[in-house]
Order: structure tokens, then sequence, then C-alpha cells
């Protein structure tokens, strides 16, 4: 494993991060110091954040290497508020950054880690071989996605996993029923694009470029509701567009297979598909998690493919009913 970037993730979120708290009070987000010197910033539990903390969290999230703004998101009939996301580093801000893959769980706190400190904790092994990346950080920025604050104990133990002092990190945090979770869920459109071509077995380091957009949601009355929103946002009005090295064969056939109109639970808000499971995320069909709608251009023959389709009722059930 090498570094492929300079700086690293890691050097990028601590910029972001670093910025964010000196404009706390403009963002309208919390910042505290725990008792072993790690850094909270609230944007979401405590403290209102809003749409620009939701800005500053989404790029936090994707290392720096990726760029978000706000645009609007036509889906049928309806013009929504989104995102615009792009990044000319897919693997790495999304997979090695994005991606919320480290699980914190200490005592009866859990919250689900994503951002740059899994780059250099690399807790999922796995992962970061099919990467082939790796970072050595000297301090380390984590999001988590939940209702509840960090104590000084999951500070200690995410410092002793990532193998660095606990005054070196700073976590951000945001639930995801508020406006900076909202965002920074729907800045994921390319992510989960990326996520299930890993799923499905291709090498994610051959996509060369990406840019998508997806709509943000209204704040839920709860998270559950909003981790219903936020996913339509994204299964039914997602669009990303990829730029892929393969053969024009193989492109066409994984266009057919990336969207999530290609999994047997597409169809319904999925709020309702996660009631169907009694609630358990695990009995879903994992190859849902993807955009309403790709592109998939080969670098060599220019020509696009594309699959999936929006689906504008669904969406406005989710959002507007």
């Amino acid at each position: 494993m090498t570094t492929t970037v300079a700086p690293t993730l890691n050097d990028r979120g601590q910029a972001i991060v670093d910025a964010m708290a000196a404009r706390a009070t403009e963002l309208r987000v919390g910042v505290r110091t725990l008792g072993n010197g790690a850094r909270v910033i609230d944007a979401g539990i405590e403290s209102p954040g809003g749409l620009g903390a939701g800005l500053a969290l989404s790029e936090i999230c994707m290392g720096g290497l990726g760029h978000v703004s706000y645009q609007p998101v036509q889906v049928g009939p309806e013009l929504y508020p989104g995102v615009l996301v792009w990044t000319d580093h897919p693997a790495v801000s999304c997979m090695a950054s994005q991606y919320a893959g480290w699980a914190i769980k200490v005592g009866d706190y859990f919250a689900m880690g994503s951002g740059p400190l899994r780059a250099h904790a690399r807790v999922e092994t796995e992962l970061y071989a099919q990467l082939g990346y790796q970072e050595t950080a000297s301090s380390g920025v984590l999001v988590l996605e939940t209702r509840t604050l960090p104590t000084e104990d999951v500070a200690a133990w995410v410092a002793t996993k990532a193998k660095l002092d606990a005054a070196r990190l700073t976590f951000v945090v945001a639930p995801t029923a508020s406006m900076a979770g909202g965002v920074q869920v729907s800045a994921r459109v390319l992510e989960t694009g990326l996520h299930k071509m890993e799923t499905l077995g291709f090498d994610v380091n051959r996509v060369v470029s990406g840019i998508g957009t997806a709509p943000v949601p209204p704040v839920a009355k709860n998270d559950l509701r909003a981790i219903g929103r936020t996913n339509d946002c994204i299964l039914y009005g997602g669009q990303a567009r990829y730029l892929v090295v393969g053969e024009d064969a193989e492109l066409e056939a994984l266009a057919a297979k990336l969207p999530a109109t290609a999994s047997a639970d597409y169809g319904t808000p999925f709020y309702d598909i996660f009631k169907r499971y009694d609630g358990d995320f695990y009995k879903i069909d994992p190859l849902l998690f993807s955009p309403a709608e790709v592109w998939l251009t080969s670098v060599s023959s220019g020509r696009t493919f594309r699959g999936g389709k929006l689906n504008p009722e669904v969406l406005a059930a989710s959002l507007l009913g």
C-alpha cells in the first residue's frame, strides 16, 4: 500500500474542521474539548447547524477531495433543493474516506464513522487492501452520524484503535434528522454507486472521475423517518456519472446492474421497506443502495452507457407526503 494523495485526507480534513471551528457562530455549530483533549464539533445535536455546516460536513466526509455545492434538482414536475458533488479521486474520496464503514461501539454508545481517520486507522482491512490505499496521520478527523455526542470514553476508544493521542482527534457530529445530517447523506450520491460497484466485484480504482446530483430532504421529525427520506433522495432522485477505464461490453453490463432499479426491493419509500423487514437493516437487499440513474463513460471509446431512471412518484411520496 502507498499513499496516493498529498496532502493526505486527514491533512485536508483538518484544514476544513479548523475553518469550521473558526466560523462556529456563522455555521451555528458548537465546539467543545473533552477531558482527554479530543475536540467535538456539534453540527445538529445540541447546536442547530444548518446548510453551511452541511456543506462543510460533506466535504470533510470526502477528505477534502470532493467538492459539494447547492443547486436545484428537477425530478419529474418537482424542483427540489439539491447538491452537486464531484471528484477526480472517486475511489479515495468516496471509499477510503466518505463511506461510513467504521462502527463505533463503546458501551451503550453507537455511531457509524466516516471521514479521513478511517484511512489512517484502517480497521476495515479488507477494503483498504482492495483500494491499495493507506496514510499515516499525525491528527485525525472522524464524522459520526448519531443522536448522541461522543464522550471521553468514546474518544479514548477511537484513539486506541487509531494509535493516536485523543488530543489529536476531532469528531464532527450530526444526526440524520438535522439539516447538516441530511445534506451530508445526499452528498453520498457518488459514494453509493462506488460502493455498489465494489459489491458487484468491479475495481473502483478504475473509476477516473465522478459527478452527481441528489435532492436534499426536508428535516424529518425523527431519525428513522430521516433515514427513509435521505435514502429516497439517492434511490429515487440521485443521478451519477462516472468516467471509467473499461471495455464497452463490460460497462454496458455494469450500467444495467448498477442503479437502484436493479434491486428486488426497489419501488416503495425506504421507510416502508424498513418496516417490511421489521426494522432489520441487514435484511434489505444490499444491491438496493445506489443512485436512481447512472451513466458510465468509457475512457477509451468515449461511449456512454446509461442505467436506471428517476422515480418522481416515490420521491414525492417520501419528501412531500
